[in-house]
């Protein structure tokens, strides 16, 4: 069954992740390519388009296209229209994370995806990852009991993207919290199988955005267009009693480094992903530490082949659900409690006041 794919944004995260994905994946034909930027459009419909595959800097036109699926990736603050518009027009969607800039727009889109009966998946790519999936292994056989306290963290030491509109809090909505912090959280509330938050406390900073020369692993930045928190941290209450602590930044004055990782803490063990998966506990009274080898293959927790990338495996779950043989690996209802969380962080920094989530 050969599938018809249109792609909206053809910028670094369509060239880095999804277009060289789906061109592994044989029965999956890009018949259209969108960006605001003509030029990048006929690039990628170059590359890894159908020869006659249709460009376009109108959205609206690609939509119109006998098509299955839509990719939707471009700036955070066009995902929920054009994610919306794809699944009124009868498309499934595989929309970039984060979901969107509101929980308003995210919810908007979980309606719509229900609506039109149409499968609405989110780049949380790092769901992929072989140590990723086996810790959701061990969460699913129990291992780890009650897990009552978990670390998100997505922490860069100098690494601010200085391309495109990251810097932009318009376009974006936010800066480390929204961009990367998204994903630590994401596969925190995965792993914990827990999505009803009491209550948020955040606090954002913007303390080394103004630096004149800045040493940065993407070259400097101008402080003008640097409208965007440079690190935000989080402190979330859930409903059973278990606390998450987030931390997120861009740039922070720390050695302790690392992205879309997480530390939890249960009942029976506890694991993390600071150094590879560690799992840690007492037994027969010693304490033990276990790091399983992940080179030599297993079971995987989806369908797919567990040596492939995250991304290719992101893509083969879509297209995968799209034909109906797989479950979608990443749900919308769950993109959208991340995007709750991120944006009671946000509102909590600014007010300075604890947000309840009892209403999310």
């Amino acid at each position: 069954m050969e599938l018809r794919a249109v792609v909206v944004g053809c910028g670094g995260i369509a060239q880095g992740k999804h277009l060289p994905a789906l061109a592994k994946i044989p029965d999956v034909q890009l018949v259209g390519f969108c960006d605001l930027v003509r030029e990048r459009a006929e690039k990628a419909a170059k590359e890894y388009g159908i020869d006659g595959a249709r460009v376009s800097t109108d959205y609206r036109e690609i939509l119109d296209m006998d098509a299955d699926m839509v990719y939707v990736l471009t700036t955070n603050n066009a995902h929920a229209e054009i994610t919306i518009a794809a699944l009124q027009a009868g498309k499934h969607v595989m929309c970039e994370k984060p979901m969107a800039i509101s929980s308003q727009q995210a919810q908007s889109m979980v309606d719509a995806a229900h609506a039109a009966k149409k499968i609405l998946a989110i780049g949380y790519q790092n769901r992929f990852r072989p140590d990723v999936q086996y810790l959701k292994q061990l969460c699913e056989a129990d291992e780890f009991g009650h897990i009552y306290f978990a670390k998100a963290l997505a922490v860069r030491r100098r690494a601010v993207p200085t391309w495109g509109s990251f810097l932009s809090k318009a376009k974006q909505g936010g800066g480390p919290l929204i961009d990367i912090g998204t994903h630590a959280l994401d596969l925190t509330l995965w792993m914990m199988n827990n999505y009803r938050p009491r209550s948020v406390m955040g606090t954002s900073y913007r303390e080394l955005a103004d630096e004149p020369h800045p040493a940065n692993t993407w070259g400097t930045w101008d402080p003008k267009e640097f409208t965007v928190e440079d690190s935000a941290f989080g402190f979330i209450q859930m409903e059973n009693g278990a606390t998450i602590i987030l931390e997120s930044s861009w740039a922070l004055n720390t050695l302790q480094v690392g992205e879309a990782k997480t530390v939890l803490c249960g009942t029976k063990a506890g694991a993390d992903l600071l150094d590879g998966l560690r799992v840690n506990g007492e037994r027969l009274g010693r304490l033990y530490t276990f790091q399983p080898d992940l080179k030599t293959g297993g079971a995987a927790f989806f369908t797919g082949n567990t040596d492939q990338d995250a991304g290719t495996a992101e893509a083969l779950n879509f297209v995968e659900a799209v034909k109906g043989e797989a479950e979608p690996v990443v749900k919308p209802e769950e993109a959208l409690m991340v995007t709750r969380i991120l944006e009671a962080i946000y509102q909590s920094a600014e007010s300075g006041q604890l947000v309840s989530m009892h209403n999310a």
